[in-house]
């Protein structure tokens, strides 16, 4: 038996789909529990954190050079090599040197033979002497001739040890350990004193330098902690300490220059020219309420929102907003200075799409 369709009326239809609509389009039921994470606000001491920008330096950075003029015969090192304290980098010709000191040692022997013979023959006329045997003035004149001889004896000794000192002189050894950043002499080339032939960089005792603006410096003082992040490694943070704040200024720039020194085992991350950035977190002399920065939301039309958590009379947690007023951001907290207390339970994770009076449920607490 065939049958008949059910005619629906256009305007029935219409009510259908607009009642669907709203349906789909209806907030989630108050009663409808949404998982969160909360933490606590606190009031704690506010600080302000302050971002500089620095290099890495040496503590031993030395030009050297050598002490006597003299012509390159042996290069032991070049740039880039590592060096040890008393290595040696660079050899002068030594022969005429060599030649001298030789001279200087027999003028030294020959004064001691002197000296000895004077010596010898002081001895023999004073045993002559109570004898009558020899005159007291001949003896006076030994002892006399004597002195001479220790003093030219000294002279020549002195001078044999001038040309040693000399002649080693011509050998230039490493002051220090470190690496030879630039090699600025080769072989065949005729030195004069102090002329640089190479840079030296210790790689011991690292430092950080940075240019502080003066009107933070009296928020500095050595032995505040910093935390640095070099350039090189920006995913690995480093602590240090204040070395000092050296009290001279920049010409024009108005900065000082501020001295950090890594903590022990940091330095092996470093090199001497790398950049760091550093945060440093000056006390301001005052407490406020603080919250996570997660707690935060900003809204198109300028809000700042933190959600709390309220309890009912029946135990179940209800979400709150607070639009608030915040301050100085520091060590992942913000400080609120308006609209809200300390000790709130404030949302830090699920509350991107919260609604005044929807149910929560906490499930964690955030450290």
């Amino acid at each position: 038996m065939r049958r008949t369709p059910v005619m629906v009326p256009k305007s029935a239809m219409c009510r259908l789909a607009l009642v669907a609509l709203l349906v789909a389009l209806a907030p989630a039921r108050a009663d409808t529990a949404v998982p969160v994470v909360v933490a606590t606000s606190a009031e704690v001491p506010i600080l302000r954190e302050l971002s500089l920008q620095g290099s890495v330096t040496a503590e031993r950075n030395a030009r050297l050079s050598v002490a006597i003029g003299g012509l390159v015969t042996a290069m032991e090192v070049d740039t880039g090599d590592r060096v040890e304290a008393g290595d040696l980098l660079l050899e002068l010709d030594p022969e005429l040197a060599r030649l001298q000191r030789d001279a200087a040692s027999a003028r030294a022997a020959q004064a001691r033979i002197r000296r000895d013979d004077a010596r010898r023959r002081l001895e023999e006329a004073r045993v002559l002497l109570p004898q009558r045997g020899i005159a007291e003035t001949a003896v006076r004149d030994l002892e006399a001739a004597l002195a001479e001889a220790e003093a030219t004896g000294e002279q020549a000794q002195a001078e044999a040890a001038l040309q040693e000192a000399l002649l080693a002189r011509h050998s230039l050894r490493a002051p220090f350990a470190g690496v030879i950043s630039k090699r600025l002499t080769d072989l065949g080339e005729w030195l004069d004193p102090g002329q640089p032939v190479f840079e030296l960089v210790g790689m011991d005792g690292l430092l950080l330098d940075f240019a502080v603006p003066e009107n933070h410096l009296a928020s500095l003082s050595p032995g505040a902690a910093v935390k640095f992040v070099p350039g090189a490694r920006p995913a690995a943070e480093h602590g240090g300490t204040i070395e000092s704040v050296v009290p001279v200024a920049e010409p024009g720039a108005r900065t000082f220059l501020l001295r950090v020194r890594p903590d022990a085992g940091v330095a092996p991350d470093l090199l001497p020219g790398m950049s760091v950035t550093a945060q440093l977190q000056l006390a301001t002399g005052r407490s406020g309420v603080t919250v996570p920065r997660d707690a935060i939301l900003r809204y198109p039309d300028g809000r700042v929102v933190v959600w709390s958590v309220e309890k009912e009379a029946d135990g179940a947690g209800v979400a709150v907003e607070n639009v608030v007023t915040t301050g100085l951001a520091f060590g992942g907290r913000i400080e609120i200075s308006a609209g809200l207390a300390a000790g709130s339970q404030v949302v830090v994770r699920g509350n991107e799409a919260l609604q005044p009076g929807q149910a929560l449920a906490v499930t964690g607490a955030a450290p």
